[in-house]
């Protein structure tokens, strides 16, 4: 039953507002509908005849009628909807955010999407899934710290850092430290052709070993030049033996030498006593980093040791001598950029035990 239809009384105002949203182009067609419906009740036609002109239902000519005579133009408007009720809230969110603070149920390393919708008993492992995205958790990559709880971190670190921004005038600074177990693998390489004819390097997964070298590297601060040597093993003899090759090098020469804290660096007091000239400073406890003979011997990995094939341990030594001759004649001093070296605890530090 279509309700009594309502009087429609239009103010010059209202009416040319009406108007223009009839005329103009970009009008939604439900906008002019209505307008339409209001300017036609306004000028006295019945609700039936309105909507045989528009083309709608008489129920819906007598519902703009009535929202127009109460509420004005406002009432043309769409009113809020509700909208259907979420199935997940910020409490499902939560929950599993609380649930991956938990280890992973026994006999797992991680907890994975269906693991946590398992776990959560209620919740769709879609909407975990998509949770996990919106908040850039992932499960799967892996990134790993190394903390120092060195107590006098502060002032090993400002004693590092000081040789390299500050070195004492006529003295070398040197970076040593050593590379132990560099493998000599054969590998079968070559180049391989795709499908879709795109060409790049490869080598076979199989390999055959040739032995292994350690490799003793001096890093000259001031002009970024290598003194390297290769060794069988890297015991406290090894090592001084090198040391004993880097002071001849730099003869009635101060020199400042920075180590990280292998047993093998430390307690030589009696070849120091040997060395007058020869001081050693240690980075803090787990912050190796701070030496820059570690940054030398990442490009050394990236630009000679990955992806070669070595047929002799003989070789492979030949090889590294070549790259370091080879590096000398451009080296050049790396820049300490870093303007603050700084421990900072892990807030709600933990370890977990599996």
């Amino acid at each position: 039953m279509i309700p009594e239809a309502r009087e429609v009384h239009l103010s010059r105002k209202d009416r040319k507002v009406l108007e223009a949203c009839c005329r103009s182009p970009v009008t939604l067609q439900r906008d002019l509908k209505r307008a339409r419906i209001v300017l036609l009740a306004a000028d006295g036609r019945s609700t039936r005849s309105i909507a045989k002109e528009v083309g709608v239902q008489p129920r819906i000519v007598s519902l703009w009628r009535h929202r127009y005579a109460d509420h004005g133009l406002e009432g043309l408007q769409d009113k809020p909807r509700p909208g259907k009720q979420p199935i997940y809230t910020k409490t499902t969110d939560k929950r599993i955010l609380k649930l991956l603070d938990k280890p992973p149920p026994q006999g797992f390393a991680r907890w994975t999407g269906p693991l946590l919708a398992e776990a959560l008993g209620d919740v769709d492992v879609q909407y975990v899934w998509r949770f996990l995205r919106s908040h850039k958790i992932d499960l799967v990559a892996r990134k790993s710290w190394c903390e120092s709880n060195d107590p006098n971190f502060t002032a090993k670190a400002a004693d590092v850092v000081g040789l390299y921004v500050a070195p004492p005038a006529k003295a070398i600074v040197l970076c040593v430290d050593e590379k132990p177990s560099i493998q000599a693998l054969e590998r079968a390489q070559g180049y391989l052709k795709l499908p879709n004819g795109r060409a790049l390097t490869g080598q076979s997964h199989d390999y055959k070993r040739h032995g292994t070298t350690t490799l003793f590297a001096a890093l000259e601060v001031a002009t970024g030049k290598i003194i390297a040597t290769h060794s069988k093993r890297r015991r406290r003899v090894e090592f001084l033996d090198f040391m004993n090759s880097v002071t001849a090098a730099f003869p009635n020469r101060k020199l400042h030498v920075i180590l990280d804290n292998l047993n093998t660096h430390k307690k030589n007091e009696d070849w120091l006593k040997a060395h007058p000239n020869v001081q050693f400073h240690f980075t803090p406890t787990s912050a190796s980093w701070l030496n820059q003979v570690e940054v030398w011997f990442s490009i050394l990995q990236g630009q000679l040791l990955s992806g070669t094939s070595f047929t002799s341990l003989k070789q492979l030594q030949e090889h590294i001598d070549a790259y370091v001759n080879a590096y000398n004649d451009r080296a050049e001093p790396f820049v300490w950029t870093k303007k603050k070296v700084r421990q900072r605890r892990f807030k709600g530090r933990r370890i977990t035990q599996l």
